[in-house]
């Protein structure tokens, strides 16, 4: 977690482009959130362009935890829609991007689950050591 769904329209992506895009999406992520950059997920999906969300050329979902300020989501999908543009050779007006909130007590990061924001200091701590670290 977080998680990033990266829809495109079919055809539209190499796999450079696409590795491009995932590495884009660690950045702005961890950059906004301070998350560790090995939490992030990005996987892609292709579909024709007539099944596009308002025939948008790529469609960006972030499954990101509960708790970041609209400021920061915001800060998020701008930087997001730019990369993939850029990335795609497209302008920014034909990626959405949004972010879904998910609850801390759904997602597992090393066999645990994840800490309510503004408690991570010590579950960090432990997972930057290892799980045999205790």
């Amino acid at each position: 977690m977080p998680l990033y769904r990266c829809a495109v329209q079919e055809g539209r992506t190499t796999r450079a482009q696409r590795e491009q895009i995932a590495k884009e999406v660690v950045r702005v992520h961890c950059g906004v959130t301070a998350a560790p950059p090995s939490f992030v997920h990005a996987f892609f999906t292709e579909y024709p362009a007539s099944e596009m969300p308002g025939g948008k050329v790529a469609f960006v979902l972030g499954s990101i935890r509960q708790g970041r300020t609209d400021e920061q989501k915001a800060q998020i999908a701008s930087d997001l829609g730019e990369s993939v543009a850029t990335a795609l050779g497209c302008s920014p007006a034909e990626v959405a991007v949004v972010t879904a909130d998910v609850p801390s007590k759904w997602i597992m990061e090393g066999g645990e689950l994840l800490p309510e924001p503004g408690e991570e200091a010590e579950w960090l701590e432990r997972h930057r050591e290892g799980p045999d670290a205790h």
